[in-house]
Formats: structure tokens, C-alpha cells, sequence
């Protein structure tokens, strides 16, 4: 039985050839449980929760890398985030017109695609993805060649049950030993199944591909769906509406409730709440 809910970077041996696989199992089911996703929502939501800890894997920070587009299509909105320590969220806005048979830029349509990286420090950072692929792994590579100049290769795979990835990079400093090893391993790679990816280990599975390279495993991380959202950071996105506008639905509605978008969570403020927010004790 292939393991689930798993992330693994490993390299080839003395090159300037890195990978990393990942495999989920749980933490997509119960992201993908969050709303009645046609099958073509849900996979596409599955490889960009794949991308997310691929490309998250990529970066030396404490944060979260999130993939977010926006569509005129039946799709409007994709968005998938991870942590540095492989926590995931994810969600899809949608409507009648996703249907299975659609592919990647007929549900999107036109709109835009970003990476955002916001370190648990330091400065956020932003950057445009180009559309112009036929799937979300071509758009990512170019991504890679385009902004950030390392060549980057992406299989992402999601079923009903699953979802799961593999990227391999080319790092720079790469000798002519390395760009031979390159052009093999991704000659290799392309003779992946989607049923081999989101169903072997990745010992069974890289050394099915790569037997005659010599490839180290690093140690599994788990991947897990846990969300961000709190009470504290609600109130801190109420604070962001401002006083007036947070008196006033408190005027109208008695009080102020807002659902999380990403897990559900229910949170209900008062008027003593909105007052301790923005006077630091309560007035009525």
C-alpha cells in the first residue's frame, strides 16, 4: 500500500539535480470534502495542492506559499496554500458549468495566476504566473524559467481518491555532467503514469524511474490539512473593515458572524467583542 499524506526531497549524487515527491491521501479528502466539487474542480484543486508543497519545498523560509487564480470561467477562484511545515488549506469557488469534461484555461478562462510567499518575517513577495500552457504544470515550469531562471519540471496527478506530484530542478552552477543527467531524468520522468505516481511509494517508485542514477532520500515529512483561521485573526480582519463599518452591521444584525472559507469555522462577535477591539475595553 503506496503511503499517504507524504512530502520527500531527494538528489541525485553529486549533481546539481534535486527532486521532491509528495502523495496525498486524507488531507485532500477532507479538503476536497469541504464542498460538492465537480471531478474536474476537485482534481484541478488536488495538483494545486501538489504544487503548493512542491514549490513550498523550494524556498528556505518560515511561511506560506499559496498559488491563487482568478477566472472569468466556470472556475473563478483556485486557491491552495502550505506552510514550511507542510500544513495545507485549499479551496475552490465554482459554478453549474464546471463540468468534467472541461480542461484547465475553459474553466479559468481569462483572469490571473500568482505565487505569493509571505515569510513568518520579512517582506511579502508576489509574482505574476503566465496562463499561456495547456495545464497547470506547464504554467508553473514556465514560472520557474521565466522569474526565477532555474529549469523545473512538474507531474501533478489528482483522482477522486489522491492527489500527487514530482519536481525535479536543475540548480544553478550546473556543469555539462549535469545537463546530460538533466536531459536523462526528465526523458525518464515523462514515462511516468498517473497511477504510478499517486499509487507507489517513493522508494518503489524512484527506483522504478531512476535505477541506473545513484539518488538519495532525504527523511518523509507529513503533510496534514490544518487552517490558519482563529478568532484573534478574525477580529484582526474586522479591525481591517474599520470602527464604522463594524458598528454599523452590529446596528443592523445585532452582531457580527463570519464563517472561515477554508474549514467552516463559525465565529460570532458581540458588541462588548467590537468595543474591546477598537477602545481596548468594553463600553456598553
Amino acid at each position: 500500500m503506496a503511503s499517504r499524506d507524504q512530502f520527500q526531497r531527494f538528489i541525485f549524487e553529486d549533481s546539481q539535480v534535486r527532486g521532491a515527491w509528495v502523495q496525498l491521501g486524507e488531507s485532500y479528502q477532507e479538503i476536497g470534502g469541504q464542498a460538492p466539487y465537480p471531478d474536474s474542480v476537485r482534481s484541478l484543486l488536488g495538483e494545486a495542492l501538489v504544487a503548493s508543497v512542491l514549490m513550498s519545498s523550494t524556498l528556505k523560509f518560515e511561511g506560506t506559499l499559496s498559488l491563487q487564480a482568478q477566472g472569468e470561467g466556470s472556475l473563478s477562484t483556485l486557491m491552495a496554500e502550505c506552510s514550511h511545515d507542510r500544513y495545507i488549506r485549499g479551496l475552490a469557488r465554482f459554478d453549474e458549468h464546471a463540468v468534467s469534461e472541461e480542461n484547465f484555461h475553459n474553466m479559468l478562462g481569462e483572469g490571473r495566476m500568482a505565487i505569493t510567499i509571505t515569510p513568518n518575517r520579512g517582506n511579502r513577495y508576489q509574482g505574476v504566473v503566465p496562463r499561456e500552457q495547456e495545464t497547470l504544470a506547464g504554467c508553473l515550469e514556465e514560472y520557474f524559467e521565466r522569474s526565477e531562471q532555474i529549469p523545473t519540471s512538474l507531474f501533478l496527478f489528482a483522482d477522486e481518491n489522491s492527489a500527487a506530484g514530482l519536481l525535479l530542478q536543475r540548480l544553478p552552477g550546473a556543469t555539462e555532467e549535469d545537463d546530460d543527467l538533466w536531459g536523462r531524468v526528465n526523458h525518464l520522468a515523462r514515462t511516468i503514469e498517473a497511477s504510478e505516481l499517486l499509487e507507489l511509494e517513493s522508494e518503489t517508485l524512484l527506483h522504478r524511474l531512476f535505477h541506473e542514477e545513484t539518488v538519495r532520500l532525504f527523511d518523509p515529512e507529513t503533510v496534514a490539512f490544518r487552517c490558519s483561521c482563529s478568532r484573534e485573526r478574525t477580529l484582526g480582519a474586522l479591525e481591517a473593515i474599520g470602527q464604522d463599518e463594524c458598528y454599523s452591521i452590529l446596528d443592523e444584525q445585532g452582531s457580527i458572524e463570519m464563517d472561515c472559507q477554508f474549514c467552516h469555522a463559525h465565529y460570532r462577535f458581540d458588541r462588548n467583542d467590537i468595543d474591546h477591539l477598537f477602545t481596548g475595553h468594553t463600553l456598553h
